[in-house]
């Protein structure tokens, strides 16, 4: 673990036209050559997630509460119809989205959305059939409970484990304090088979005072998920508060210790809990201070920069940049701070089936971009 100081720096489906999508003109200089960040699609209001399909389109939430299309050439759909009820307030709205593993058979998807209901509003998780522009045989597989009157962190990743499972990322929605209550969904990382059900193995089946799907627990407020290709674990981010940012490998019962313990302090500037550590609690694999504020996350197998092959990415809203780590096993050895120059908020990174590493930037006109180095068209 290495600290990080302040010197490191609808009905219809009518296509939207857009303007032709064009490169950016300036380059950006990274410890392997130059890199552009080419506009692939533009005019998404707070876009959170992207998911690409078999035929080459994509699909793109915006937090508002839609899902769209987006062409080979960059164009938007109208909104997809079928989504169930969202609560677009503050941090929520529609957030995730991803592609069952038979989706080419199947059709399926699985997205995560704020839902309203009695107490306020939950993290939901649900999975349906993307029939044209529409969804169909839709159900809910996660409800948060209780639900909250509180506008923020939901948390919301989704990743579909080599086991078949699902894992979700859920927040603490600002009530520090339940999170190390495993009798409520607050701060967690829940696990869930793709019907909706709970595995037989899961850490606390059977356990009086212990919400069956819970996998982790003790997070603050997890944007970032994804699996580790060099071993299939899920590797996740959370934000922390004044600093704190964390990643964390969590492991099945563990407790992460959030707001016991954290490498951070509340935006008051007071201590949060008993310090960094404590027995029964923990530690994270690597941790920013001051925070970066990380959203998205991306292991990087292509082969368009070799160099950054096996490379974690993290994309960060308040820093405005995309973050490159360099692993050494489970060790996070070096950080390159990329993009800082694009003065955009950058809340998904993922890895498109062509290679190239993609990126979402969080604005009421955002863009999908493209990560190309210099020379290659």
């Amino acid at each position: 673990m290495k600290r990080m100081l302040s010197a490191l720096p609808l009905t219809a489906l009518t296509i939207l036209v857009l303007a032709p999508v064009q490169a950016a003109e300036r380059t950006y200089d990274t410890q392997n050559g130059k890199i552009r960040a080419v506009t692939v699609a533009r005019g998404l209001d707070h876009p959170w997630s992207v998911a690409f399909l078999p035929d080459g389109r994509m699909l793109v939430t915006e937090r508002p509460g839609r899902l769209r299309y987006i062409s080979r050439d960059g164009r938007l759909s109208a909104p997809i119809g079928g989504l169930p009820e969202i609560s677009a307030r503050g941090q929520g709205g529609l957030l995730d989205v991803i592609l069952d593993p038979g989706y080419a058979n199947n059709r399926v998807i699985y997205f995560s959305y704020s839902e309203p209901g009695p107490g306020g509003a939950g993290t939901a998780v649900a999975r349906a059939r993307l029939d044209g522009n529409r969804l169909t045989r839709l159900k809910v597989l996660f409800r948060m409970a209780p639900k909250a009157n509180t506008g923020q962190h939901f948390g919301s990743r989704l990743v579909i484990g080599r086991d078949g499972h699902l894992f979700i990322t859920i927040g603490e929605r600002g009530q520090r304090a339940r999170a190390q209550d495993p009798s409520v969904n607050r701060g967690q990382v829940i696990r869930i088979n793709r019907d909706g059900s709970i595995p037989k193995d899961n850490p606390f089946v059977g356990r009086a005072g212990h919400r069956p799907e819970i996998w982790s627990f003790g997070h603050r407020n997890p944007q970032g998920a994804a699996l580790n290709p060099a071993t299939g674990r899920l590797w996740i981010h959370e934000h922390g508060a004044r600093g704190g940012d964390e990643i964390n490998i969590p492991q099945a019962g563990k407790n992460y210790g959030w707001p016991v313990i954290s490498y951070g302090r509340h935006y008051s500037g007071a201590k949060i809990g008993v310090g960094t550590r404590k027995a029964g609690m923990e530690q994270p694999i690597y941790y920013w201070d001051p925070s970066i504020a990380p959203s998205g996350m991306a292991f990087y197998t292509g082969d368009k920069v070799p160099a950054w092959k096996g490379n974690l990415f993290v994309g960060a809203l308040a820093q405005q940049m995309l973050v490159r780590l360099t692993l050494d096993g489970q060790k996070v050895v070096k950080e390159e701070r990329l993009l800082k120059d694009l003065g955009e908020r950058i809340r998904d990174v993922r890895q498109g089936p062509d290679g190239y590493l993609y990126v979402l930037t969080d604005a009421s006109d955002g863009r999908l971009l493209r990560i190309e180095p210099v020379g290659e068209r």
